[in-house]
């Protein structure tokens, strides 16, 4: 069964930087295209971006130019570099497979932008 463990959220100021991990554990973590979710209170989850398992990336357009994705095959892990942070990116990230059928959602990761 696989595990999606997300950290590195908190609180920053509007222009701030954050670096999000996810790690997964459970199956082969190459094969698959892999994304960054959000949720925000009282809004639906949203694709934010995604890796595919050669490297290819593609973001949202609320996003793009800001926010960078990335992976690391051999740790298992992709991330999610985050600069100029604004106060409508404030919501929980979560990571997962961007095609279906997703797997278990991980508890998240809560980034707050505020000043």
């Amino acid at each position: 069964q696989v595990q999606l463990v997300e950290s590195g959220g908190g609180l920053v100021q509007p222009g701030g930087s954050l670096r999000l991990s996810c790690a997964m554990s459970g199956s082969r973590f190459s094969d698959y295209a892999m994304a960054w979710y959000r949720q925000a209170p009282g809004k639906q989850r949203e694709l934010v971006a995604a890796v595919l398992s050669g490297g290819t990336t593609t973001y949202a357009d609320s996003v793009k130019g800001r926010f960078t994705i990335s992976r690391d095959n051999a740790r298992n892990t992709v991330y999610l570099q985050m600069n100029s942070l604004k106060p409508e990116d404030t919501a929980v990230y979560y990571c997962n497979r961007k095609n279906s059928p997703l797997w278990s959602w991980g508890q998240g990761t809560q980034v707050t932008v505020s000043s």
